[in-house]
Protein backbone atom coordinates (compact mmCIF):
# COMPACT_ATOMS: atom_id res chain seq x y z
CA UNK A 1 0.00 0.00 0.00
CA UNK A 2 2.60 2.19 0.40
CA UNK A 3 3.22 2.65 -3.22
CA UNK A 4 -0.41 4.00 -3.50
CA UNK A 5 0.28 6.85 -0.74
CA UNK A 6 3.23 7.83 -2.78
CA UNK A 7 1.37 8.38 -5.61
CA UNK A 8 -0.94 10.35 -3.90
CA UNK A 9 1.29 12.65 -2.60
CA UNK A 10 3.19 12.88 -5.91
CA UNK A 11 -0.61 13.80 -7.74
CA UNK A 12 -0.41 16.67 -4.81
CA UNK A 13 2.90 17.74 -5.24
CA UNK A 14 2.72 18.12 -9.16
CA UNK A 15 -0.92 20.46 -8.60
CA UNK A 16 1.19 22.44 -5.84
CA UNK A 17 4.02 23.03 -8.24
CA UNK A 18 1.01 23.90 -10.77
CA UNK A 19 -0.16 26.78 -8.78
CA UNK A 20 3.13 27.99 -7.60
CA UNK A 21 3.87 26.40 -3.95
CA UNK A 22 7.30 24.34 -3.61
CA UNK A 23 5.96 22.76 -0.32
CA UNK A 24 2.50 22.22 1.30
CA UNK A 25 1.54 21.33 5.20
CA UNK A 26 -1.70 19.02 5.24
CA UNK A 27 -3.78 19.53 8.70
CA UNK A 28 -7.13 18.31 8.67
CA UNK A 29 -6.55 14.96 10.06
CA UNK A 30 -9.04 13.16 7.34
CA UNK A 31 -6.41 14.20 4.53
CA UNK A 32 -3.26 13.22 6.90
CA UNK A 33 -4.62 9.85 6.46
CA UNK A 34 -5.35 9.90 3.05
CA UNK A 35 -1.72 10.85 2.08
CA UNK A 36 0.14 8.64 4.67
CA UNK A 37 -1.89 5.40 5.38
CA UNK A 38 -2.31 6.22 9.43
CA UNK A 39 -0.80 8.75 11.81
CA UNK A 40 -1.62 9.64 15.57
CA UNK A 41 -4.16 12.28 16.05
CA UNK A 42 -2.65 15.92 15.29
CA UNK A 43 -0.40 14.64 13.25
CA UNK A 44 0.41 16.85 10.05
CA UNK A 45 2.22 15.98 6.94
CA UNK A 46 4.63 18.44 5.29
CA UNK A 47 5.16 17.74 1.49
CA UNK A 48 8.26 19.08 0.33
CA UNK A 49 10.24 19.75 -2.89
CA UNK A 50 12.64 16.86 -2.18
CA UNK A 51 11.02 14.62 0.55
CA UNK A 52 8.02 14.13 2.97
CA UNK A 53 7.58 14.66 6.66
CA UNK A 54 5.26 13.22 8.92
CA UNK A 55 5.38 15.13 12.12
CA UNK A 56 3.84 13.54 15.00
CA UNK A 57 2.92 14.61 18.71
CA UNK A 58 3.51 11.01 19.74
CA UNK A 59 4.65 8.01 18.36
CA UNK A 60 2.70 6.17 16.46
CA UNK A 61 1.29 2.75 17.42
CA UNK A 62 3.35 -0.15 16.69
CA UNK A 63 0.26 -2.67 17.31
CA UNK A 64 -1.71 -1.66 14.37
CA UNK A 65 -0.20 -2.67 11.03
CA UNK A 66 -3.37 -0.72 9.00
CA UNK A 67 -2.99 2.36 11.05
CA UNK A 68 0.96 2.62 10.33
CA UNK A 69 2.41 5.54 8.75
CA UNK A 70 3.74 4.78 5.36
CA UNK A 71 7.34 3.63 5.23
CA UNK A 72 8.64 6.03 3.37
CA UNK A 73 7.88 9.15 5.23
CA UNK A 74 10.11 11.08 7.31
CA UNK A 75 8.84 10.32 10.80
CA UNK A 76 9.48 13.44 13.49
CA UNK A 77 8.21 12.55 17.04
CA UNK A 78 7.99 16.07 18.83
CA UNK A 79 8.99 15.79 22.62
CA UNK A 80 5.94 15.68 25.38
CA UNK A 81 4.17 18.99 25.37
CA UNK A 82 6.57 20.65 22.73
CA UNK A 83 3.72 22.54 20.74
CA UNK A 84 2.00 22.68 17.63
CA UNK A 85 2.59 19.92 14.98
CA UNK A 86 1.76 22.13 12.02
CA UNK A 87 4.50 25.26 13.81
CA UNK A 88 7.01 22.56 13.73
CA UNK A 89 6.24 21.42 10.15
CA UNK A 90 7.04 25.05 9.48
CA UNK A 91 10.30 24.50 11.42
CA UNK A 92 11.26 21.57 9.31
CA UNK A 93 10.91 23.45 6.16
CA UNK A 94 12.46 26.89 7.76
CA UNK A 95 16.08 24.76 8.59
CA UNK A 96 16.00 23.44 4.92
CA UNK A 97 18.58 24.73 2.82
CA UNK A 98 16.99 28.00 0.86
CA UNK A 99 17.43 25.94 -2.56
CA UNK A 100 14.90 23.52 -1.06
CA UNK A 101 12.17 26.39 -1.11
CA UNK A 102 13.54 28.63 -3.15
CA UNK A 103 11.72 31.52 -1.49
CA UNK A 104 8.25 30.38 -2.92
CA UNK A 105 5.34 29.82 -1.41
CA UNK A 106 4.11 27.13 1.23
CA UNK A 107 0.44 25.92 1.05
CA UNK A 108 -1.74 25.11 3.84
CA UNK A 109 -5.48 23.99 4.47
CA UNK A 110 -6.84 27.61 5.44
CA UNK A 111 -10.41 25.92 5.76
CA UNK A 112 -8.52 23.41 9.20
CA UNK A 113 -6.27 26.22 10.60
CA UNK A 114 -7.60 28.82 12.86
CA UNK A 115 -6.41 32.14 12.20
CA UNK A 116 -3.97 31.99 15.42
CA UNK A 117 -2.24 29.06 13.86
CA UNK A 118 -1.98 30.51 10.40
CA UNK A 119 -0.11 33.48 12.01
CA UNK A 120 2.39 31.28 14.12
CA UNK A 121 3.24 29.06 10.65
CA UNK A 122 4.10 32.84 9.24
CA UNK A 123 6.14 33.54 12.04
CA UNK A 124 8.24 30.41 11.34
CA UNK A 125 8.75 30.64 7.95
CA UNK A 126 8.85 34.68 6.75
CA UNK A 127 10.35 34.47 3.62
CA UNK A 128 7.60 32.09 1.99
CA UNK A 129 4.43 33.23 1.37
CA UNK A 130 1.30 31.46 2.49
CA UNK A 131 -0.77 30.27 0.27
CA UNK A 132 -4.05 28.49 0.50
CA UNK A 133 -3.85 24.51 -0.82
CA UNK A 134 -8.03 24.62 -0.18
CA UNK A 135 -9.66 21.39 -0.87
CA UNK A 136 -7.18 19.96 -3.59
CA UNK A 137 -6.94 16.77 -0.96
CA UNK A 138 -10.55 16.45 -0.79
CA UNK A 139 -10.97 16.84 -4.05
CA UNK A 140 -8.25 14.06 -4.75
CA UNK A 141 -10.42 11.88 -2.25
CA UNK A 142 -13.95 12.13 -3.78
CA UNK A 143 -12.81 8.69 -6.65
CA UNK A 144 -12.14 5.90 -4.84
CA UNK A 145 -9.64 3.16 -5.23
CA UNK A 146 -10.92 -0.18 -5.19
CA UNK A 147 -9.14 -0.74 -2.10
CA UNK A 148 -10.79 2.27 0.00
CA UNK A 149 -14.57 0.70 -1.90
CA UNK A 150 -13.36 -2.97 -0.53
CA UNK A 151 -13.51 -0.80 3.36
CA UNK A 152 -16.14 0.68 2.82
CA UNK A 153 -18.21 -2.33 1.84
CA UNK A 154 -16.88 -4.31 4.71
CA UNK A 155 -18.07 -1.33 7.20
CA UNK A 156 -21.65 -1.43 5.40
CA UNK A 157 -21.61 -4.88 5.82
CA UNK A 158 -20.74 -4.55 9.60
CA UNK A 159 -23.25 -2.10 9.80
CA UNK A 160 -25.79 -4.33 8.46
CA UNK A 161 -25.35 -7.01 10.58
CA UNK A 162 -25.46 -4.90 14.04
CA UNK A 163 -28.88 -3.69 12.48
CA UNK A 164 -30.07 -7.18 11.64
CA UNK A 165 -29.90 -8.41 15.11
CA UNK A 166 -31.31 -5.37 16.76
CA UNK A 167 -34.38 -6.07 14.90
CA UNK A 168 -33.97 -9.88 16.37
CA UNK A 169 -34.52 -8.79 20.02
CA UNK A 170 -37.85 -7.31 21.43
CA UNK A 171 -37.99 -3.82 21.30
CA UNK A 172 -41.68 -2.77 22.41
CA UNK A 173 -40.73 -0.72 26.01
CA UNK A 174 -36.71 0.12 25.27
CA UNK A 175 -35.56 3.88 24.82
CA UNK A 176 -34.99 5.39 21.92
CA UNK A 177 -31.49 6.25 23.66
CA UNK A 178 -30.74 2.30 24.92
CA UNK A 179 -31.44 0.97 21.78
CA UNK A 180 -28.95 3.23 19.85
CA UNK A 181 -26.12 2.54 22.75
CA UNK A 182 -26.86 -0.91 21.34
CA UNK A 183 -26.22 -0.90 18.27
CA UNK A 184 -22.78 1.03 18.50
CA UNK A 185 -22.01 -1.77 20.29
CA UNK A 186 -22.69 -4.47 18.13
CA UNK A 187 -20.94 -2.40 15.19
CA UNK A 188 -17.74 -2.91 17.82
CA UNK A 189 -18.79 -6.09 18.86
CA UNK A 190 -18.80 -7.19 14.64
CA UNK A 191 -15.32 -5.45 14.10
CA UNK A 192 -15.84 -1.72 13.35
CA UNK A 193 -12.99 0.90 15.38
CA UNK A 194 -16.46 2.36 16.05
CA UNK A 195 -20.04 4.32 15.18
CA UNK A 196 -19.38 6.24 11.88
CA UNK A 197 -21.15 8.99 13.72
CA UNK A 198 -23.76 9.49 16.43
CA UNK A 199 -26.50 6.37 15.78
CA UNK A 200 -30.05 8.24 15.52
CA UNK A 201 -33.17 5.76 17.13
CA UNK A 202 -35.99 8.07 16.33
CA UNK A 203 -39.75 6.54 17.34
CA UNK A 204 -43.26 7.61 16.87
CA UNK A 205 -43.24 11.23 17.05
CA UNK A 206 -39.75 11.64 16.42
CA UNK A 207 -39.17 9.23 13.16
CA UNK A 208 -37.99 10.51 10.06
CA UNK A 209 -36.54 13.49 11.65
CA UNK A 210 -32.54 14.22 10.12
CA UNK A 211 -30.13 13.66 12.62
CA UNK A 212 -32.99 13.09 15.69
CA UNK A 213 -30.98 12.68 18.32
CA UNK A 214 -32.00 9.50 20.77
CA UNK A 215 -33.77 10.66 23.91
CA UNK A 216 -35.61 8.95 26.52
CA UNK A 217 -38.86 7.90 24.88
CA UNK A 218 -39.71 4.23 24.70
CA UNK A 219 -40.60 2.17 21.73
CA UNK A 220 -45.08 1.54 21.49
CA UNK A 221 -46.74 -0.26 19.68
CA UNK A 222 -47.77 1.39 16.37
CA UNK A 223 -45.14 3.17 16.18
CA UNK A 224 -42.74 3.94 13.32
CA UNK A 225 -39.00 3.28 14.33
CA UNK A 226 -36.66 4.98 12.18
CA UNK A 227 -32.93 3.95 12.27
CA UNK A 228 -29.89 5.65 10.80
CA UNK A 229 -26.89 3.78 12.03
CA UNK A 230 -23.19 3.78 10.11
CA UNK A 231 -19.80 1.76 10.86
CA UNK A 232 -15.96 2.81 10.92
CA UNK A 233 -13.54 0.11 9.71
CA UNK A 234 -10.15 1.03 8.92
CA UNK A 235 -11.29 4.57 8.52
CA UNK A 236 -13.80 4.42 6.44
CA UNK A 237 -17.52 5.66 6.82
CA UNK A 238 -20.88 4.17 5.39
CA UNK A 239 -24.53 4.95 6.44
CA UNK A 240 -27.94 3.21 6.58
CA UNK A 241 -31.14 4.49 7.26
CA UNK A 242 -33.84 2.35 7.54
CA UNK A 243 -37.71 2.66 8.78
CA UNK A 244 -39.84 0.40 10.42
CA UNK A 245 -43.52 -0.29 12.10
CA UNK A 246 -43.85 -1.84 15.84
CA UNK A 247 -47.01 -3.90 15.95
CA UNK A 248 -48.38 -6.61 13.20
CA UNK A 249 -50.60 -3.86 11.01
CA UNK A 250 -49.53 -0.74 9.90
CA UNK A 251 -51.65 1.88 9.67
CA UNK A 252 -52.89 2.44 6.39
CA UNK A 253 -51.28 6.24 6.44
CA UNK A 254 -48.31 4.74 7.19
CA UNK A 255 -47.76 2.38 4.30
CA UNK A 256 -48.81 5.16 1.85
CA UNK A 257 -45.95 7.44 3.64
CA UNK A 258 -43.75 4.59 3.38
CA UNK A 259 -44.16 3.67 -0.07
CA UNK A 260 -43.89 7.11 -1.37
CA UNK A 261 -40.52 7.35 0.23
CA UNK A 262 -39.29 3.97 -0.81
CA UNK A 263 -39.88 4.93 -4.67
CA UNK A 264 -38.42 8.43 -4.04
CA UNK A 265 -35.40 6.66 -3.00
CA UNK A 266 -35.58 3.93 -5.61
CA UNK A 267 -35.56 7.17 -7.96
CA UNK A 268 -32.26 8.47 -6.73
CA UNK A 269 -30.56 5.53 -6.26
CA UNK A 270 -31.28 4.76 -9.96
CA UNK A 271 -30.20 8.05 -11.35
CA UNK A 272 -26.37 7.53 -10.14
CA UNK A 273 -24.77 6.63 -13.19
CA UNK A 274 -21.06 8.42 -14.26
CA UNK A 275 -21.65 11.91 -15.77
CA UNK A 276 -24.81 12.81 -14.35
CA UNK A 277 -24.86 16.30 -12.71
CA UNK A 278 -25.50 16.48 -9.07
CA UNK A 279 -28.52 18.24 -8.69
CA UNK A 280 -30.34 16.06 -11.03
CA UNK A 281 -29.69 12.91 -8.61
CA UNK A 282 -31.53 15.61 -5.81
CA UNK A 283 -34.34 16.00 -8.30
CA UNK A 284 -34.92 12.69 -8.81
CA UNK A 285 -35.38 11.43 -5.61
CA UNK A 286 -37.35 14.67 -3.84
CA UNK A 287 -39.44 15.16 -7.14
CA UNK A 288 -42.01 12.38 -5.77
CA UNK A 289 -42.25 13.74 -2.80
CA UNK A 290 -42.66 17.42 -3.94
CA UNK A 291 -45.69 16.41 -6.18
CA UNK A 292 -47.29 14.45 -3.33
CA UNK A 293 -47.49 17.76 -1.65
CA UNK A 294 -44.15 17.38 0.81
CA UNK A 295 -41.69 19.97 -0.19
CA UNK A 296 -42.02 21.50 3.20
CA UNK A 297 -39.51 20.21 5.40
CA UNK A 298 -37.98 18.11 3.06
CA UNK A 299 -34.01 17.64 3.87
CA UNK A 300 -31.84 20.53 2.29
CA UNK A 301 -29.89 17.66 0.25
CA UNK A 302 -30.61 14.25 -0.93
CA UNK A 303 -27.46 12.69 -0.30
CA UNK A 304 -23.70 13.31 -0.06
CA UNK A 305 -20.15 11.59 -0.72
CA UNK A 306 -19.06 9.24 2.19
CA UNK A 307 -15.48 7.67 2.83
CA UNK A 308 -12.38 8.43 5.21
CA UNK A 309 -15.30 11.05 6.90
CA UNK A 310 -19.21 10.30 6.62
CA UNK A 311 -19.85 13.90 5.35
CA UNK A 312 -17.68 14.54 1.82
CA UNK A 313 -18.34 15.94 -1.51
CA UNK A 314 -20.20 15.44 -3.52
CA UNK A 315 -23.21 16.91 -2.20
CA UNK A 316 -26.51 15.68 -3.79
CA UNK A 317 -27.93 19.25 -3.29
CA UNK A 318 -30.54 20.77 -5.53
CA UNK A 319 -28.19 23.73 -6.40
CA UNK A 320 -24.73 21.38 -6.42
CA UNK A 321 -23.32 21.86 -10.32
CA UNK A 322 -20.68 18.90 -10.58
CA UNK A 323 -20.89 15.62 -12.29
CA UNK A 324 -20.57 12.01 -10.84
CA UNK A 325 -17.93 10.30 -11.44
CA UNK A 326 -17.20 6.14 -11.52
CA UNK A 327 -16.59 4.84 -8.42
CA UNK A 328 -17.58 7.78 -6.00
CA UNK A 329 -19.32 6.39 -2.82
CA UNK A 330 -22.51 8.17 -2.24
CA UNK A 331 -25.37 8.23 -0.11
CA UNK A 332 -28.98 8.23 -1.03
CA UNK A 333 -31.36 9.03 1.33
CA UNK A 334 -34.87 11.12 1.00
CA UNK A 335 -37.52 11.21 4.05
CA UNK A 336 -40.43 12.63 5.16
CA UNK A 337 -41.47 13.94 8.86
CA UNK A 338 -44.95 14.69 9.87
CA UNK A 339 -44.86 16.89 12.85
CA UNK A 340 -46.85 15.12 15.50
CA UNK A 341 -47.00 11.35 13.91
CA UNK A 342 -43.90 10.37 12.91
CA UNK A 343 -41.82 10.03 9.28
CA UNK A 344 -39.51 7.57 7.19
CA UNK A 345 -36.29 8.01 6.17
CA UNK A 346 -34.59 5.40 4.13
CA UNK A 347 -30.88 5.87 3.58
CA UNK A 348 -28.47 3.74 1.71
CA UNK A 349 -24.60 3.47 0.24
CA UNK A 350 -23.66 3.05 -3.30
CA UNK A 351 -20.70 3.24 -5.11
CA UNK A 352 -21.58 4.57 -8.65
CA UNK A 353 -20.86 2.19 -11.30
CA UNK A 354 -20.72 2.35 -15.21
CA UNK A 355 -23.83 0.29 -17.27
CA UNK A 356 -21.55 -1.81 -18.49
CA UNK A 357 -20.79 -2.55 -14.90
CA UNK A 358 -23.72 -3.64 -13.30
CA UNK A 359 -24.76 -0.01 -12.68
CA UNK A 360 -24.64 1.58 -8.94
CA UNK A 361 -23.23 -1.07 -6.72
CA UNK A 362 -25.64 -1.27 -3.49
CA UNK A 363 -23.14 -1.76 0.06
CA UNK A 364 -25.73 -1.42 2.22
CA UNK A 365 -28.36 -4.61 2.04
CA UNK A 366 -30.88 -4.82 4.61
CA UNK A 367 -33.93 -4.90 3.46
CA UNK A 368 -35.96 -2.08 2.34
CA UNK A 369 -39.38 -4.03 3.06
CA UNK A 370 -41.71 -2.45 5.58
CA UNK A 371 -41.31 -4.94 8.40
CA UNK A 372 -43.53 -5.02 11.23
CA UNK A 373 -41.21 -5.97 14.18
Amino acid sequence: MSEVYAVRRARLRERCAAAGSTAALVSRPANVRYLTGGAPEGAVLLLGPDEDTLVCPRMPPGDQPERRPDEHLRLTVLPTSAGDPAVAAAGVLASAPARSHGGGSLAVEEHHLTVARHRAIGSVVPRLHLADLGGAVEQQRVVKDEEEIACLRIAAEIADQALGELLESILVGRTERHLALELERRLVDHGAEGPAFATSVATGPNSGRTGHRPSDRRVEEGDFLSVSLGADYRGYRCLIGRTFVIGTSPADWQVDLYDLVFAAQRAGREALVPSIVYRDVDRAARQPLVAAGHAEGLPSRIGHGVGLEIDEDPQLTPAAMGKLDACVPVTVGPGVHLPGRGGVRIDDTLVVRPEADGGPELLTITTKELLAL
